[in-house]
């Protein structure tokens, strides 16, 4: 074995040689780790930056054929296996609405507390991913319309650098903000600044009643303009909807818009909110609908992300539809973050006609995910003002490019 190993496994990490499923956006690594501790992690870096290797976080792999493939990858670091202190994965202060967490843990795991009416309000679409992932990406479901992402959730972290420095940001109650900004410094950075291994999140009072109420738009003559309208008279209702979220399957049945209500009478708000189909067929459930807080397309397949001004949702539908009608598109409407997952070999002809039209209505599209062989001479992030910024960041933080290098806009 070659002396960067042996250096990465004095460390008395448990680290082994890479196989074929840890391989990162179709770049294989040399090496895996999987730290136990915030120490650990620092003593992996320190022995990373002493042989300059590359090193590229990961969580439960849900994620790593997002973003660009890294430039190099000698070290996938795995979090599965992180802890507090070297034994516990969750410090629960339910007096303050706050919880302590370490980076590899599910972040299914945060929606419900034993024998406490409590819960972390983040939906998580992929239905895997742990919290370090999960802010990694910046990805949000549907509630997102009422409380916010993972980076309004959050008010600590703990991050290892580079050069193996730990530093920790925030703190354990919601009033101390100190130091909040790294944490969102960190939320959709895909692992380029370093390491997070611990997250602190505010929580909300778990709601005792929700309800779904589902408007289908199959029958409008036109039904861009009426989701627009629609959309609009959702997120205006005295009911308070706390997400809207739209489906459009992409199979000529027009698109499905479900709004969700939930807490004190849930059930009279649903009334008030159906009243808002003004006709158009509509029913209400105590479930979701299957297709809620899911991505479209196939495991595997393309993936675009598309943001734009909640005003323009219907306007971008028919873009996406004029450019490939048989993408599945879904997402949170009121937000104006959507989801579009075109069939793989249409790509390199979807991405660029679709933002240049999204382009003119001031949203823009990122391929969150492709195929292996699919995306060459695509630009995955497209064109961003905030670069030369983004960039003088990354030189702060990773001076020597070895945090997930090449994984994120700009080549970052």
């Amino acid at each position: 074995m070659t002396a960067p190993f042996e250096a990465l496994r004095g460390t008395g990490v448990m680290v082994r040689p890479a196989e074929p499923g840890d391989a990162v956006a179709g770049v294989m690594p040399r090496w895996v780790a999987l730290p136990r501790t915030t120490a650990e992690v620092s003593a992996l870096m320190r022995v990373s930056a002493g042989h300059d290797l590359a090193v590229v976080p990961a969580g439960d792999g849900t994620k790593l054929a997002w973003g660009n493939p890294p430039e190099r990858c000698d070290l996938l670091l795995r979090t599965g296996r992180l802890t507090l202190d070297g034994e516990t994965t969750v410090e629960h202060s339910p007096g303050d609405l706050v919880v302590r967490v370490c980076a590899g843990l599910p972040l299914g795991a945060l929606a419900s507390f034993p024998g406490v009416a409590q819960e972390l309000a983040l939906d998580n679409p992929l239905g895997a991913g742990t919290v370090g992932g999960t802010l990694a990406t910046g990805v949000a479901g549907p509630r997102r319309f009422r409380y916010g992402t993972a980076r309004d959730l959050l008010i600590g972290v703990t991050v290892v650098l580079a050069d193996g420095t730990a530093a920790t940001s925030g703190g354990r109650v919601v009033k101390n903000v100190a130091g909040y900004d790294l944490g969102k410094l960190l939320c959709g950075s895909y692992g380029t600044l370093g390491v997070v291994t611990e997250a602190v999140f505010r929580l909300h009072p778990s709601p005792p009643e929700r309800r779904w109420i589902t408007v289908g738009l199959g029958r409008e003559p036109d039904p861009f303009t009426a989701l627009d309208g629609l959309v609009a008279d959702l997120t205006a209702s005295q009911a308070e909807p706390c997400a809207v979220e739209v489906d459009w399957p992409g199979d000529g049945d027009g698109p499905l818009v479900t709004a969700l209500v939930e807490g004190t009478a849930a059930g009279e708000r649903a009334t008030a909110v159906r009243e808002l189909a003004r006709g158009r067929p509509a029913w209400t459930g105590n479930g979701a609908p299957g297709w809620w807080n899911t991505l479209p397309g196939d495991p595997g397949g393309a993936l675009c992300e598309l943001r734009l001004p909640p005003a323009e949702v219907g306007r971008a539908l028919r873009a996406v539809t004029a450019c490939e009608p048989s993408a599945r598109i879904r997402g949170s409407a009121a937000s104006g973050v959507l989801w579009a997952a075109p069939p793989p070999e249409a790509l390199p002809a979807f991405v660029p006609a679709v933002r240049d039209r999204l382009g003119v209505l001031g949203g823009h599209l990122v391929v969150l995910a492709a195929p292996y062989g699919r995306d060459e001479g695509i630009d995955r992030w497209g064109p961003s003002g905030a670069l030369p910024l983004m960039r003088r960041v990354k030189e702060r933080f990773d001076p020597d490019r070895r945090m997930s290098p090449g994984r994120f806009v700009g080549g970052i």
